[in-house]
């Protein structure tokens, strides 16, 4: 089932929840797809872009969280954690560090990577081998840590 159809039956089924905060967030969502598919037009928008938009807004949510906390606005912080919940239900499943290390050091050894400045061959080759499954952040620290 494709993401644009598992949040169509989502949506309705938070309708039917009478579950507002969800209903927002697919809607929400939905028309960030929209947008996009706009943005592409006349080519149609294929998963990876969907993908795209959805990690983009779970990415605005995670900085929300951080800028939210640290103005001491617990109430937003809350809400965006629970708009960033709904969000990565959409999302593959993540990574964990052990893996993207792994995968790491084995594209540094394919690329014989040495310096800082071959981080970004090895962010790219790593972010196909990894295909979204880790985030980008924590991806970056690692080629850092690995390279220097």
């Amino acid at each position: 089932m494709s993401i644009r159809a598992r949040m169509m039956e989502d949506l309705k089924a938070s309708m039917k929840e009478r579950n507002q905060l969800k209903s927002d967030t697919i809607r929400f969502l939905q028309a960030a797809i929209k947008n996009k598919e706009i943005e592409l037009r006349p080519n149609e928008i294929t998963e990876d872009e969907v993908m795209v938009v959805v990690k983009k807004l779970a990415k605005q949510r995670k900085e929300s969280i951080e800028q939210f906390s640290a103005a001491g606005r617990k109430d937003l912080a809350d809400k965006e954690k629970a708009e960033l919940q709904i969000l990565e239900t959409y999302l593959p499943q993540q990574a964990d560090r052990a893996t993207v290390e792994k995968v790491v050091a084995e594209v540094v050894a394919e690329l014989k990577a040495t310096t800082i400045k071959d981080m970004g061959a090895v962010m790219k080759q790593s972010m196909a081998k990894l295909s979204g499954a880790a985030d980008n952040k924590m991806l970056s620290e690692i080629i850092k840590a690995k390279l220097s």
